[in-house]
């Protein structure tokens, strides 16, 4: 046994995966080879302080991202042919048979290279009957956890009706259909409004949120609140933050952190249309003490002409501070 070879098997035997007649082999070359011996025995003390450290399991959601963007990376990529694909699986086979005569090489790379064939082919007809079962079963038997979806793909509401079909990515496309009031539908919304890297896509899933919240519709402060804030704050679409702007409105005056929210849109949206409605949306608490501090610098250092203004005739009507 050489030393490469030596080197190998001491990963193997490491972790308990060698034969027993190799796992004597070895030791026989390690009983001559100090340099072989010294490699073993920094590799167990190595094993040994691994293993006391806690392994930090990657979340589902990020193995699920990977998955998708591998996927997209190998789609990407030319296709071989099936015979490129045939070469380089008999050189692997090759490779690992160097020790072997010529004649069973010979016919282990041509029974290889057969039954990989027929795999091949069998692993293509079973992707494509799998694709074709899941098209048919295309609603899933419930909503799948928010750490399994990899993105919203696309939201389409149905004219004239309350049923919404939202297409979302795991490891493979999915869609799940249901009423705008549906507990798994609104999941997906509010996962769209954050994760989604389509602009269109955000963009329609905030809107239904925010039309639910003005419509009067169960719209906690846990839930589609948190998302339209969110959205408010963060999205980089002028258009996304608008709608979210609207959806929060019927909230400003009893939920604090919307107030908030809607008092840092006027200070800090780079949009004019977003901090002129941020002062509409306001009138109802224009005499609390934080919105009217914050009218005060509107109406002084904007550099909108007519935001200013409005800011005024909004301080005109509260002269005192509350």
């Amino acid at each position: 046994m050489n030393c490469e070879l030596a080197h190998e098997r001491i990963v193997t035997a490491a972790y308990g995966e060698l034969p027993d007649e190799q796992t004597h082999e070895l030791e026989r070359h390690l009983t001559g080879c100090p340099d072989c011996h010294r490699e073993r025995e920094q590799l167990l003390a190595l094993k040994v302080l691994a293993g006391a450290h806690p392994v930090v399991e990657p979340s589902a959601n990020l193995v699920a991202r990977s998955r998708l963007r591998l996927e997209e990376a190998l789609d990407a990529l030319p296709p071989k042919r099936w015979y490129e694909w045939l070469g380089q699986r008999m050189l692997r086979n090759f490779a690992s048979v160097q020790a072997a005569p010529v004649a069973a090489c010979l016919l282990l790379a041509v029974g290889a290279g057969a039954g990989s064939l027929g795999g091949y082919e069998f692993a293509q007809n079973r992707t494509a009957h799998l694709a074709s079962t899941q098209s048919v079963n295309a609603r899933p038997a419930a909503a799948p956890a928010a750490a399994e979806i990899a993105n919203i793909s696309s939201i389409v509401r149905q004219p004239n009706s309350e049923m919404v079909e939202v297409r979302y990515n795991q490891v493979v496309p999915q869609r799940l259909e249901g009423s705008l009031d549906d507990p798994a539908i609104r999941q997906l919304l509010m996962l769209a409004s954050e994760n989604s890297a389509s602009a269109g896509v955000r963009d329609d899933s905030v809107g239904l949120l925010a039309a639910e919240c003005r419509a009067g519709h169960s719209c906690q402060a846990a839930g589609i609140r948190d998302a339209l804030m969110v959205a408010l704050r963060y999205d980089k679409n002028a258009g996304v933050r608008l709608k979210a702007l609207e959806g929060l409105e019927p909230y400003v005056a009893e939920d604090v952190r919307v107030r908030d929210a809607v008092l840092e849109a006027l200070l800090n949206d780079a949009d004019p249309r977003i901090r002129t409605e941020a002062v509409s949306i306001l009138e109802p608490v224009e005499a609390d003490t934080s919105v009217r501090q914050v009218l005060h610098t509107v109406a002084n250092s904007d550099q909108n002409p007519h935001i200013r203004t409005v800011s005024r005739q909004v301080l005109s009507r509260v002269p005192e501070i509350q």
